[in-house]
């Protein structure tokens, strides 16, 4: 039995979803039966585990806690030439920061709460307890691990792990090259049918965008519907007169994201919003 057999069937026996890597860091490819995914792949690829083949097919999917199929003979090709091992984040219930140099490490050390680290390489992996949609390259030197994605397993780490924190959710929603505003489909003022402005002074309306503001950041559950009646308790109240900028919405749009919400979702939000108020064909 090689070590990464023996690692693997031991990682499974603590609910860590393991699979064998080839030469490179890469999953093996698939099986005849799954080239090109002609099986159809597993009715649900957001979960982990073998395809019906039983072979470790279909790349991070495979990645399994069953030691019937770890130690099964069809992985056992495979088990032979492995080159290393991976497991799957979140199926594991956690999250990594992949950090890949050394100035990726200080920002984090400056940025993010110490959790169980892990030596690699070049970098490092920081571990937090909780999962999130898995992103590449949020910013320079940065991946993040979780959800349909593998990580290779170096080892225990060092440290507590501590649950995950909104400031590495707002980077997997992170748009690195622009910053977060609303897209120019939905911007605003809102002018196309000016109403008498109800508002006594600026001060009403950046007192209003502030508490918006404060209503999501401070939301501790159903974020996405927070997210969205915020949003339409904003435009009900100050949509119809043109008194909000883009300066205004990308405040929303900000706080929204750094609660987990994709900048889809907001797009969604916002609009959905502006149809039930009857304000879809303004911008």
């Amino acid at each position: 039995m090689s070590e990464h057999l023996r690692t693997a069937l031991r990682l499974a026996t603590r609910g860590v979803p393991v699979l064998p890597l080839r030469v490179g860091k890469v999953p093996f490819g698939n099986c005849p039966a799954c080239a090109k995914n002609v099986c159809g792949g597993r009715p649900n690829m957001r979960t982990p585990g073998p395809c019906a083949c039983f072979a470790p097919c279909h790349g991070w999917a495979a990645a399994t806690t069953d030691p019937g199929v770890i130690g099964s003979p069809a992985w056992a090709p495979a088990w032979r030439s492995a080159a290393t091992l991976a497991y799957h984040p979140g199926g594991a219930g956690v999250t990594v920061v992949d950090l890949d140099d050394q100035a990726a490490i200080r920002w984090a050390r400056e940025n993010l709460p110490a959790t169980r680290t892990v030596t690699t390489t070049r970098g490092e992996h920081w571990i937090y307890r909780g999962t999130l949609p898995s992103a590449n390259a949020v910013r320079p030197g940065v991946d993040i691990k979780s959800l349909m994605a593998y990580s290779r397993w170096l080892g225990p780490g060092a440290g507590a792990t501590v649950a995950l924190p909104g400031a590495v959710r707002a980077l997997a929603v992170k748009e690195p090259s622009s910053p977060r505003r609303p897209p120019q489909g939905l911007s605003v003022p809102l002018g196309g049918q000016r109403e008498a402005c109800p508002h006594r002074t600026p001060t009403y309306l950046d007192r209003g965008i502030a508490m918006a503001e404060q209503r999501i950041t401070g939301t501790r559950e159903a974020v996405h519907a927070t997210v969205y009646r915020t949003f339409l308790a904003v435009l009900s109240t100050h949509g119809r007169c043109g008194c909000l900028t883009e300066a205004h919405t990308a405040r929303l749009f900000t706080a929204a994201q750094a609660k987990g919400e994709s900048a889809r979702h907001c797009t969604d939000a916002w609009t959905n919003a502006l149809t039930t108020l009857g304000l879809s064909h303004v911008g």
